[in-house]
């Protein structure tokens, strides 16, 4: 069978590994920058999607580049302590979440892509313009960028074409020409990273304060040599028009939202502080699109946040390629029919992610944050007496359960390549 993949971030990449792993060795995978870069800011991998990179041998070098996650510790913007959740193996899974570098991950995922499927398997500065059926195979029509000033339009016949090429998908616009801009929530996120010391809540907790309007979260993505690489997210509703800023992902002077931050102590971190030994601070609007009544057309389907791009909050995101990957492998590999196959696969993960993209537009990951909040918007001296242990429960297992990453039901679940 062979494979186009367009894109080459964590779901291309995780795609090709997946094939690989059920023996559909004949991919290429397109990405339009003329190289790959560790670029990005932190990650939160958590254990449903470690447990699937885990079986495709990646274990081990997970562990060496993650931070596991123990705990979850919230705090209301007044720096007053809520509770503190447990997470990964804390928490009863069988598999750790890690808190890492982005394109730590990525470049991980690359090297073994090179590993596994030859180094030409995928072909930088290449974009996919295209697509013609014609039953029994799929045209892909890229340019290829040949130096400074050329470029070449070349045309790759293969069974099935994979479209993993992020929120603003060429081949999701093609499919849905009227859908137009990102849908965008008014809010906007900085991220940066900044060192701390390395005794920083044993660099295995992630904090997370606030409410809705205004909201910090950070965790430790590196720890060595004495010091920690702290990865920190800023979100503020600023207001404005339903459409997203045009200039998004780009580097801006972190003096504008230190002041907005200016009280906030949080236990041991103290944010203006960490704002100001920032190593470059970025700007995201908060976006995400409709879920779609559709991601596959005969041989074409669609993967990751060019299927389902959602808020990048509740470290869902990249979480979800992974899974998508892995259960679309499986399909191909199980189905001779690849018209089946792809249908098969979104059967299974298009309302799943659809739910997800719901519940992230609602905040469900803060929802313990906004009830706090509102309950006690002064401020509280117990946190036990603001909500109690049953409620955190509550909402923790019906975000999880939401999610597909409840501990019993991934824990119990037989793994993708034995099903």
């Amino acid at each position: 069978m062979r494979v186009f993949i367009a894109g080459a971030g964590v779901g291309g990449l995780s795609t090709a590994l997946s094939l690989d792993a059920v023996g559909l060795r004949d991919i290429t995978i397109a990405e339009t920058a003329p190289e790959i870069r560790p670029l990005g800011v932190g990650i939160n991998l958590l254990p449903h999607a470690v447990r699937e990179l885990s079986e495709l041998g990646l274990g081990p070098e997970l562990e060496a580049r993650g931070l596991p996650v123990d705990y979850m510790a919230y705090y209301d913007q007044y720096g007053n302590h809520i509770c503190s959740t447990p997470r990964g193996l804390k928490a009863g899974y069988r598999w750790p979440q890690y808190s890492l570098h982005r394109g730590d991950l990525q470049m991980m995922l690359l090297r073994e892509v090179h590993r596994r499927l030859g180094s030409d398997v995928v072909q930088t500065g290449t974009t996919v313009r295209g697509f013609e059926q014609w039953g029994d195979r799929i045209d892909v029509e890229v340019t290829e960028q040949r130096g400074a000033q050329t470029s070449a339009s070349v045309t790759h016949a293969a069974d099935v074409l994979i479209a993993a090429d992020g929120i603003n998908s060429t081949v999701r616009s093609l499919l849905y020409p009227t859908e137009g801009s990102p849908r965008w929530n008014q809010c906007v996120m900085w991220r940066g990273t900044s060192r701390v010391d390395n005794d920083f809540l044993d660099a295995r907790t992630v904090i997370f304060a606030g409410h809705h309007d205004q909201r910090f979260m950070a965790y430790p993505i590196r720890n060595h040599d004495g010091e920690v690489i702290l990865n920190w997210i800023a979100t503020m509703r600023v207001g404005g028009s339903d459409l997203a800023p045009e200039d998004w992902n780009r580097r801006v002077d972190p003096e504008q939202i230190i002041e907005s931050y200016r009280s906030w102590t949080l236990g041991p971190l103290h944010v203006p502080s960490v704002m100001e030994s920032n190593e470059g601070v970025y700007e995201y609007p908060m976006t995400d699109r409709d879920p779609l009544p559709r991601w596959s057309f005969d041989r074409l389907t669609l993967l990751g946040d060019a299927a389902h791009p959602m808020y990048p909050t509740g470290s869902q995101g990249s979480s979800q390629a992974v899974l998508d990957a892995r259960v679309l492998a499986k399909e191909l590999h199980s189905n001779p029919d690849v018209v089946t196959s792809l249908k098969l696969y979104e059967d299974k993960r298009m309302e799943a992610t659809a739910q997800v993209v719901r519940s992230n537009r609602q905040m469900a990951d803060a929802r313990l944050l906004q009830i706090v909040h509102e309950r006690a918007p002064r401020g509280f001296v117990d946190g036990r007496e603001v909500i109690s242990e049953a409620e955190v429960r509550e909402i923790t297992d019906t975000y999880q359960v939401m999610a597909g990453f409840d501990p019993e039901t991934l824990n119990g679940r037989p793994s993708m390549a034995s099903k």
